[in-house]
């Protein structure tokens, strides 16, 4: 019988193409460029509907380069002392405590923090899930090692004035106490110092602890741990490598960090422009006003510190006169002091407590206009004062002839002595003659500051997270080596200052702080002019979170383990 022979079933492919050969070159055409229209049509929907059924995510990977002017030496907690050891030791080692994103204080290796009653005893316990980053379990002895190490005074350890008459005690494996001599709402500021482990430090000499190698390869206990170390040809340290710590019970998102370390700014400049560095805070006010960073975001954090004048009446006649200390206020334009010493890089204020600081803002009011400065004589002449031969004004005060002319002490930095410049034109204008006295800072603290040797005083204050003006303002601090430079005297402000030092109640703290600036308002002991800010230069594609009421710059690593470069798009059934 015959085979029969079938024919190969053709692919669609193969008809379309039989079928469009059969046809003229103009039909060809028409098909083709409808068949691609149609498959291109096709594909556009289904990445239309692919999307809109997605979401971006953070992208998981990438790597982040941080730029730092300085060296580290000390990549210690106990004993941290540059701007790039304090850096570092944000990075690789966690605390007790740590800071949220709203800018207060939350548990960090602890499960719980809990103050007494009387404010005197805080009663600690420790996770029992905390790591360091060679895997050994941190528990309540590394911390009270570390708080005791502190404390050590043969240590000298730069944090050891915070600890004086605290005691620190293990109560368990994973608790302690902390006792305080004498209330001191503030005090849980120290708790976010980093935990050291003790396995590792506790059998060196205490007089060995600053030349370890453990200073600068450090081990703690934070999100990220070092991987590699780079040196110079001379020893020094370059560059850290940085990798998640698989002992971390944070998941970071990164894949890598570097922290690489530059000499001076013009170094770190090169290397930003050559797409060396992704984000820096090393960069000073002044270039990153003049400047421009392509691809480059820079976010703007204050810092609680004030910088003012402070009137020493014990030393000049003429600030005692209250309508004196109110007419050099008003002489100042404080918004362009700012815009012309800091580039912008700062917040003008009227009182002790720092922009963005405390549940009172400090913000400052609008200098006098030009009409009302030209009342200057009008204001002098009615408070008594008379111009002489020479247009100085004078005044009997206390049967003593009193000249109104003034001398601002400060340190021999640039911001300060551009500051003091700024001022002295302010006051020269108004015709108050005004000169300037340069120090190097150790002579400054040694020669005018402790003796109170001065009669306008050109300084800064830091009062902290917390703001503590204590030590700058109560009556007791008048005498070295308290900080009251202003040698000021209240009775109803030591009592506010008191409330803000020990009580608990947010409410009562607030009413003091309110009180405190109202009568330090009325009665111009100083003139504030600004507080600080930082920019921290930043590329686009990073994502980090936004945060508050930072302490110090190295707090811009609080979270580092939320910062991703860049988005991907994922189904919602993938995600978890």
């Amino acid at each position: 019988m015959p085979t029969s022979l079938q024919r190969p079933r053709r692919s669609l492919l193969q008809r379309y193409f039989a079928f469009v050969e059969r046809r003229s070159r103009f039909d060809r055409l028409l098909l083709h460029t409808a068949v691609v229209g149609l498959v291109a049509s096709v594909v556009y929907a289904a990445i239309a509907l692919s999307t809109s059924f997605t979401t971006a995510i953070p992208a998981t990977g990438g790597t982040v380069t941080e730029g730092i002017i300085g060296t580290p030496r000390f990549v210690n907690p106990v004993l941290a002392i540059t701007r790039a050891d304090h850096d570092m030791t944000a990075l690789l080692f966690d605390g007790v405590m740590k800071l949220d994103t709203n800018g207060t204080l939350t548990t960090d290796v602890a499960e719980s923090v809990t103050l007494s009653e009387d404010g005197l005893r805080y009663s600690i316990t420790i996770r029992e899930d905390e790591y360091f980053h060679d895997g050994t379990q941190l528990t309540a002895a590394d911390v009270v090692f570390t708080y005791q190490l502190i404390q050590n005074p043969e240590l000298k350890s730069p944090l050891r004035g915070n600890w004086e008459g605290v005691s620190v005690t293990q109560t368990g494996d994973f608790s302690l106490e902390v006792a305080l001599p004498e209330p001191y709402t503030p005090f849980i500021e120290n708790l976010t110092v980093g935990i050291i482990p003790r396995h590792i430090w506790a059998d060196l000499p205490i007089e060995q602890i600053p030349f370890s190698e453990y200073n600068t390869s450090p081990i703690g206990s934070g999100a990220f741990a070092i991987t590699d170390i780079s040196f110079s040809p001379t020893g020094l340290i370059t560059d850290y490598t940085l990798e998640p710590s698989t002992f971390s019970n944070s998941s970071p998102r990164l894949s890598e960090l570097h922290i690489d370390f530059y000499n001076n700014e013009a170094e770190l400049l090169t290397a930003l422009d050559e797409g060396l560095v992704d984000s820096t805070a090393s960069l000073s006010s002044r270039t990153l006003s003049e400047q421009s960073f392509p691809n480059q975001s820079i976010t703007e954090y204050p810092l609680p510190r004030t910088f003012a004048l402070f009137y020493n009446q014990n030393r000049s006649g003429s600030l005692r006169d209250e309508t004196v200390r109110k007419l050099l206020s008003q002489s100042i334009d404080k918004e362009g002091l700012v815009a012309t010493v800091l580039d912008t890089y700062g917040i003008p204020i009227d009182t002790p407590v720092p922009a963005t600081y405390g549940t009172l803002q400090s913000t400052s009011t609008p200098s006098a206009t030009s009409s009302e400065m030209a009342d200057v004589a009008t204001t002098l002449t009615a408070a008594g004062w008379e111009q002489n031969d020479d247009g100085i004004w004078e005044q009997a005060i206390d049967d003593e002839l009193v000249r109104l002319e003034l001398r601002i002490a400060t340190a021999n930095t640039d911001v300060f002595v551009a500051t003091a410049e700024y001022i002295k034109a302010a006051w020269d204008s108004i015709g108050v003659p005004t000169t300037i006295e340069q120090y190097e800072q150790a002579d400054l603290v040694q020669s005018v500051i402790r003796p109170r040797n001065f009669s306008v005083l050109l300084f800064g204050n830091d009062v902290g997270r917390s703001i503590d003006l204590y030590p700058f303002w109560h009556s007791s601090q008048r005498e070295d080596p308290g900080l009251n430079v202003a040698q000021y005297t209240n009775i109803d402000t030591d009592a506010y200052l008191s409330t803000l030092r020990t009580s608990q109640d947010s409410a009562e703290r607030t009413e003091a702080l309110n009180n405190f600036v109202s009568t330090i308002a009325a009665e111009q002991p100083a003139t504030f002019l600004y507080t600080p800010t930082f920019g921290y230069l930043v590329h686009e594609d990073i994502s980090q979170p936004e945060l508050s009421r930072l302490n110090h710059p190295s707090e811009r690593f609080t979270h580092v383990e939320t910062w991703y470069r860049g988005d991907e798009s994922l189904w919602p059934f993938f995600q978890d």
